[in-house]
């Protein structure tokens, strides 16, 4: 099963049509937030299911903040990650994965991608579809689960048309 995660697209109209090139591929698309108005564009093509919170920019609010999804065989933690002060570090959002038993924790906000692994929770942002930050580059992630495990974790840069 290969999973894609996308956050912070904030209304890019360039990022939302590259960015189908990069979930065209995968069985399942996971939205981290902040753009929520541009899920059903991102997904217009896309045939696999689809999750999504809402982040600090979406008024609407027609996402959870936080959801739980099981796939594959692994229990995964979405949020924006602005509630958990992301991008101050990773320990708040670390003990609520924690805390709700999860196997991968799943948050954007910072438009920083990063993928770190403590004792056996996997911490995963996927980065800004729509710009990064602090010299980070576009970027969206993927996991891949292969009989009940995480065969990769990673994130990608987007790639300009």
């Amino acid at each position: 099963m290969l999973i894609a995660v996308v956050s912070d697209s904030h209304n890019n109209d360039r990022a939302i049509k590259e960015v189908k090139n990069y979930i065209k591929n995968a069985d399942v698309l996971l939205f981290l937030g902040d753009g929520e108005n541009d899920i059903s564009k991102i997904t217009e093509d896309f045939s696999g299911e689809v999750y999504s919170v809402s982040g600090n920019c979406d008024f609407l609010g027609k996402s959870p903040n936080e959801r739980i999804v099981e796939l594959g065989g692994k229990k995964i933690f979405m949020c924006h990650g602005h509630a958990y002060n992301v991008k101050y570090g990773y320990d708040n959002i670390y003990y609520r994965g924690l805390s709700l038993g999860v196997d991968i924790v799943l948050f954007g906000h910072s438009h920083i991608p990063i993928v770190e692994k403590h004792n056996d929770i996997c911490l995963m942002n996927p980065g800004s579809i729509s710009h990064g930050a602090c010299m980070a580059k576009r970027s969206l992630g993927y996991i891949e689960i292969k009989e009940g495990k995480i065969a990769q974790i990673y994130t990608k840069e987007i790639k300009m048309i």
